[in-house]
């Protein structure tokens, strides 16, 4: 045992040593984490500002405008009023404000005729999400119109002996029976924070697959592996002792920037425990990835382009780079065949719904399986890369 703990010391130490390696592992995850959170910040606190043009100041455009400016609206629109629709067209154009609506003048009197009632949305192609707020908000005020408008007709179809004041009066009480509610679901919502701290940590802990593939190599150019058989200490001791290093090094740098990003970002990854074993799940992923690729490959140049193939395709098949819940679903279960793909499912899931041990179960046993794969194919070829 002692050899192997000789041999990872000697590793760890050139790795603390090395800034470079500090820096991918803990100084540049945080970094992008942050910017990345930053750049979607958007999408978790959603709000935008509508260009509202009332020509028709009638009783019907009045309950619009009321809506727009409701309690329940008004978390997520500010509406700013406009005299014509040239002035508003030109506030969404300008980026003040991010959507329009226009209420042409005469619409509050159709609604006692049988003319369609139409509404006028500004759109802009920076500002998709608010456009499709506001065309959902104004079709489902004018579905409620129309339902109100024909209960009036078919009341005086009836004979009713009311006015069509009275009728409308009484019809604006009316609701439409079945209506779709967004619900949220979980005990949390999934800040982009939460997401992206996992999804940038495991995507530099990845490049420890190269680092160590490639001093591997320049220990083995150097003849540092052939003096390690010359103590004698055995080609598994040697690998070992590089594993344990990694192992040590990469659970570490997980480790600490979920620490880090919890404490000082907000973040929430999950309970302690369940992130203990699914990072350290993950890391022996990253071990036996890293043998892999010392047994395939026959020079450093070689190992630095397989190992540069795996990081990338790993981190865009998991899913990395981009939100797993907002992809296809080819995406998503292609996604279950990586170990960072499982990873992030957990981390998801323990953010968003308090779970515990329980939920990262599942994962942890998966990820250990791609590793008992990944490594079992990697022993045979990397002890031959040892003793050749």
């Amino acid at each position: 045992m002692r050899p192997v703990l000789v041999i990872a010391a000697k590793d760890l130490r050139q790795r603390l040593r090395d800034r470079s390696a500090l820096v991918i592992g803990l100084v540049a995850p945080l970094a992008v984490a942050l910017l990345m959170s930053l750049a979607f910040k958007g999408t978790e606190n959603f709000h935008y500002t509508l260009a509202l043009v009332n020509a028709d100041r009638g009783p019907v455009a009045g309950v619009i405008v009321q809506t727009f400016g409701s309690k329940s609206l008004r978390s997520i629109v500010t509406v700013h009023d406009y005299a014509d629709q040239a002035a508003a067209a030109q506030a969404v154009r300008s980026g003040r404000a991010q959507a329009g609506l226009v209420i042409p003048a005469g619409y509050s009197a159709q609604f006692a005729g049988f003319g369609p009632l139409s509404l006028t949305t500004l759109t802009n192609v920076n500002n998709t999400t608010a456009s499709s707020v506001t065309e959902s908000i104004a079709s489902s005020l004018v579905a409620q119109l129309d339902a109100d408008r024909l209960s009036v007709a078919t009341a005086q179809s009836a004979g009713s002996t009311k006015s069509s004041a009275e009728l409308a009066a009484l019809a604006s009480q009316l609701r439409i029976p079945e209506q779709l509610v967004a619900r949220g679901v979980g005990a949390r919502q999934l800040k982009v924070i939460s997401y992206m701290a996992p999804a940038m940590s495991i995507f530099f802990a990845f490049f420890l697959i190269s680092y160590t593939a490639r001093g591997f190599f320049e220990d083995k150019d150097q003849g540092m592996i052939e003096r390690m058989r010359a103590a004698p200490v055995r080609p598994y001791q040697i690998l070992v002792g590089k594993s344990l290093s990694v192992l040590v090094f990469g659970l570490g740098s997980l480790l600490v920037i979920s620490l880090v990003t919890t404490k000082f970002f907000g973040a929430y990854w999950g309970d302690p425990l369940s992130v203990f074993l699914i990072c350290a799940a993950l890391v022996l992923a990253i071990v036996a990835l890293t043998a892999l690729v010392i047994g395939v490959a026959r020079t450093k140049r070689q190992a630095e382009g397989m190992s540069s193939a795996l990081v990338f395709g790993l981190a865009l098949l998991g899913g990395n780079f981009v939100f797993l819940s907002a992809s296809p679903q080819v995406l998503q279960r292609i996604a279950l065949f990586t170990p960072n793909g499982w990873a992030l499912r957990a981390f998801t899931k323990l953010s968003t719904t308090g779970g515990a041990l329980h939920t990262a179960v599942v994962p942890v046993l998966a990820i250990l399986g791609f590793a008992l794969v990944i490594g079992a194919l990697a022993a045979v070829l990397a002890r031959r890369s040892v003793t050749s």
